[in-house]
């Protein structure tokens, strides 16, 4: 674009030297009051007054009626935030503004474009973002094309908030800093808007803001929604990341006590995060130091509003909103974190200095930034090219690498099409809608050495016609290795999230990947397929197997439409009538990736939609976890009705709780439930009836355990036992109802999760091998525990059944192959009575229920585990006891463990010390070989 008529400074691009520190400087007065003048006519030279701004732009406080940061005395509202966004954008020709999404509940979600007034034109802006995607792709941009557009353009910069909606102080920040750029007239607005585009997302979470509450409405941690994409919220963001590709990204949050975080970050950093932004990140960092103020940094003297770096904030998981703009986007992608404990005042302004300093540095150093830019994109191109993957490094000046990326080569996956294609064709979605380039095979193809998920090896396999071909030679290289990588390969064992999410292994597909150079004829694929191929005939049917997420999906949507449909119990093929075959229902087919195939008669056992009671009761959280999991997946999705049953309800035997047909028992705190003995008597007997219940992970289990309804006992978890969101191969009994349409062997993912011993009076549906097969992925030790052990469990009473996971089918809600599991629980088919599981307790469950019952010390998450030498565990205990006294120490071998109970299931970033109690002891010396929260 050209250049501003204002005056500004050209900052060569040094690293925070000489020229740039001073203007960096001079860009972080404070602002908090001004001298406004009248709007000019044309342009004119640039103020060297900071505080002069137009009149015409409303301030703050004549719109809201208080300030922002300095003298603020409470967090503006929803409303509030609308408000000010339209009258800002009424008022300046720097401003445009759209709506992002909508909330669950229906709020907008509006955001602002603010640049100088020639960027923010409609064709201008245009440009720019077409000019800032192309560098996306070096096949298409030279790079003298690069050269010019890090030249003439400016740079993307995101500022957004409010993603957990109790953390509210950066979106009245990220309001003040849209007010400073669309009314400022000093030299430094002015680079700012013409060496960038800044977009404002004030609150990314509104319905959680309204609630003060950190998830949505459905209870989702939208901060961990990032690569699935979910939520609604979610979606629509990432679409607008597409639409105006970010090369710096602020995500504003708060946590406890006074202190401010800001990066350079904690390890592990994701290996196939670019140097390139990982240096402006640490660069950014330094420019957040100069201009932060306050009490500057923390030290063993200063401990309140001061700033710290380098602990707590990795940059590991795929579904943060750092690491996806950062590997997804190639931008500086990074957390700022304010403590909650300070005054709004001192909140909301640090978070302003800490945006202001980042807009400057941006502005000072664009043309390096666009630069870089392209060169990560180049660089991505050619590591593909050569199947070479990113060395894993450490970003903390104390850690070491422990665990670095294996020497293999990868050049492509395939994805095979013999099962679960429906939830293979949604994995080829989900990756086009991050812009990755994906073919569909048209001639079988040999791979002559291949890598099978799962850790096994094959030679010479031939990829059949109709796979998806991911090459690795395209700019989403990075993208692509770090959501399908078989292993994330962590580089450093802390982790206050999940250590997998390889997106084959939590839907359970078929894949290969391989470092051989093959290049199969295949067709770029440009929309889902699926939907009806040839007609049958008028008497006959289509038919599709239900055998994935999706397709169950679809089949619970077309028993809400009145559709009839019939399933073959050996084979899981669904019918529907052929003429039932609306245009509508092929379409919907087609939408869900499911390929309707003409069959003849429809037979089979007749599928009826399921009457579900969500419990409520005792030890349950509505507001986070599988609860909100349930509503969303059941509800939204599948479009069940949900009818809440509260532990009353089945004490009582009310209609709310006997009129069901299925009771889904999330995971929870409680033991019981609370329910009586007159209440499990209850339970039994409505089970006994021909009906279901689905009980999940901790609660799910244990509720089950104490009314009499399994045999399955808690195995003690080892001293050194973590398995830390991994996933692990497990043998499926495929005569199982529940496991209609797996394979023999799938893949589970695991958080933690208590250890089940086998049921002896049921089947256990999904089993971990005891043999060589046995696998795991992700960071896990002490995981041999699990050998023999059982993931689900079918536990029949009378005509029905209580149906066990151990783990959290429902987790985030993408873990599909768990999707599937539970809606083949719900679609249960009925049966006769079992004359040996009557309404009453057998031995073997009375014996499991009277068991003592395993401390829950994670609550809906993880307890707190911190790994020191054995030699430091009195140095160890003696800072934890500052923190609290229900710390648990065990020893294995040479290491020692301090177990923090989490009742509350908060992660680390929520817990009200645990980042404390890191520091603390980082600072008394005492060596961490592992931190898992």
């Amino acid at each position: 674009m050209a250049p501003s008529s204002r005056p500004f400074w050209t900052v060569p691009p040094k690293r925070l030297a000489g020229a740039a520190t001073i203007a960096l400087l001079l860009g972080m007065a404070p602002l908090l009051s001004g001298t406004a003048v009248a709007s000019p006519t044309r342009p004119s030279p640039c103020s060297n007054d900071p505080t002069s701004r137009l009149s015409t732009v409303p301030a703050p406080e004549t719109v809201l009626g208080f300030p922002l940061g300095a003298g603020q005395e409470r967090v503006v509202t929803n409303d509030e935030v609308r408000t000010y966004l339209g009258a800002v954008d009424s008022a300046s020709n720097r401003v445009v503004t759209g709506l992002m999404a909508t909330s669950v509940l229906g709020q907008p979600l509006p955001y602002a474009v603010v640049s100088n007034e020639r960027h923010v034109r409609p064709a201008a802006l245009r440009k720019i973002a077409d000019d800032v995607r192309d560098l996306r792709d070096p096949r298409r941009t030279s790079a003298r094309t690069a050269d010019r557009t890090a030249k003439d353009s400016p740079a993307i910069v995101w500022v957004t908030a409010n993603v957990h909606g109790g953390e509210k102080s950066g979106t009245d920040a990220a309001l003040k800093t849209l007010y400073e750029l669309a009314a400022g007239l000093s030299c430094e607005v002015a680079r700012r808007n013409d060496n960038l585009v800044t977009i404002i997302v004030p609150t990314q979470n509104p319905d959680g803001r309204d609630a003060t509450r950190r998830q949505n409405e459905f209870g989702f941690d939208m901060n961990r929604d990032w690569f699935a994409r979910t939520q609604q919220e979610t979606d629509g963001k990432l679409e607008l990341l597409r639409r105006y590709p970010p090369q710096v990204f602020i995500d504003a949050h708060e946590m406890g006590g006074r202190q401010y975080f800001f990066p350079p970050n904690a390890d592990p950093i994701h290996h196939e995060i670019a140097g390139e932004a990982v240096d402006w990140i640490n660069r950014i960092g330094e420019a957040n130091k100069a201009g932060f103020g306050f009490n500057g940094a923390c030290d063993d003297t200063v401990t309140t509003e001061c700033y710290f770096n380098y602990d707590t904030y990795d940059m590991f998981f795929m579904g943060y909103g750092d690491t996806v703009p950062t590997t997804g986007f190639g931008a500086a992608g990074m957390t700022y974190e304010k403590g909650s404990a300070s005054a709004v005042a001192d909140r909301v302004q640090q978070q302003f200095h800490t945006q202001w300093s980042t807009l400057g540095w941006a502005a000072a150093n664009k043309r390096e930034v666009l630069s870089g830019y392209f060169d990560i994109w180049t660089d991505a191109l050619a590591q593909g090219r050569a199947g070479t993957l990113e060395p894993n490094e450490v970003v903390q000046p104390t850690n070491e690498v422990q665990f670095p990326v294996p020497d293999i080569k990868i050049r492509s996956y395939f994805l095979l099409p013999d099962r679960q294609l429906a939830d293979v064709r949604q994995l080829v979605e989900r990756l086009r809608r991050m812009d990755v380039e994906v073919y569909e095979v048209q001639k079988p193809t040999r791979v002559p050495t291949a890598r099978v998920f799962g850790g096994r090896t094959a030679t010479n396999v031939t990829v059949p016609k109709g796979a998806y071909w991911i090459p690795m030679d395209q700019p989403q290289k990075h993208w692509i290795q770090a959501i399908m990588g078989e292993d994330p390969y962590v580089p450093f064992p802390y982790f206050y999230d999940v250590s997998s999410w390889s997106n084959p292994l939590l839907m359970g597909v078929s894949t290969i990947y391989t470092g051989d150079n093959v290049r199969p004829k295949a067709e770029p694929v440009r929309e889902i397929s699926g939907g009806r191929g040839s007609l049958a005939w008028p008497w006959g049917s289509y038919t599709y197997p239900l055998d994935s997420a999706a397709a169950a999906e679809f089949t619970f949507r077309l028993l809400g439409r009145g559709v009839p449909l019939v399933r073959d119990l050996k084979t899981s093929r669904v019918a529907i009538p052929a003429t039932k075959l609306s245009r509508t229902v092929d379409e919907l087919a087609e939408s869900f990736g499911v390929t309707l195939t003409p069959g003849g008669r429809p037979t089979g056992t007749s599928l009826a939609l399921p009457d579900v009671g969500l419990f409520q009761g005792t030890g349950i959280s509505t507001t986070s976890g599988s609860h909100g999991e349930a509503r969303y997946v059941l509800g939204k999705r599948w479009g069940l009705d949900l009818t809440p049953v509260t532990t009353a309800d089945i004490n009582d035997n009310t209609e709310a709780f006997t009129g069901r047909t299925v009771l889904l028992v999330p995971d929870g705190s409680s033991a019981t439930g609370g329910l009586t003995a007159t209440g499990q008597a209850n339970l039994r007997d409505w089970i006994a009836q021909g009906h279901t219940y689905l009980g999940l992970r901790n609660e799910g289990t244990r509720v089950a355990r104490a009314a009499g309804l399994t045999s399955t006992t808690e195995k003690t978890k080892p001293a050194d036992y973590l398995v830390i969101g991994s996933h692990l191969r497990v043998d499926v009994d495929t005569d199982s109802p529940v496991a209609l349409g797996r394979p023999a062997e799938d893949f589970e993912f695991n958080n933690s999760d208590p250890i089940l011993n086998p049921s002896t009076t049921g089947t256990n549906v999904l089993s971990y091998p005891t043999g060589d097969t046995f696998w795991a992925n992700g960071y896990t030790v002490g995981e041999d525990a699990l050998k023999g052990t059982a993931a689900v469990v079918d536990e029949p009473t009378g005509a029905g059944r209580a149906v066990l996971f151990a783990f959290n089918p429902l987790f985030r809600a993408y873990n599909e192959n768990g999707l599937h599991l539970v809606a083949n629980a719900l679609l249960y088919p009925a049966g006769a009575s079992d004359a040996r599981r009557s309404a009453g307790v057998d031995p073997a469950r009375a014996s499991a229920a009277a068991a003592p019952v395993t401390p829950d010390l994670g609550g809906g998450w993880r307890p707190i585990t911190v790994e020191v030498a054995a030699s430091d565990l009195p140095r160890a205990r003696a800072v934890v006891e500052r923190f609290t006294t229900d710390a648990r120490t065990s020893a294995k071998d040479s290491s020692a463990y301090v177990v923090i109970p989490n009742p509350q299931g908060l992660q680390v970033d929520e817990h009200p010390f645990a980042s404390d109690l890191v520091r603390a002891l980082r600072d008394a010396k005492v060596p961490l070989r592992s931190v898992v929260g």
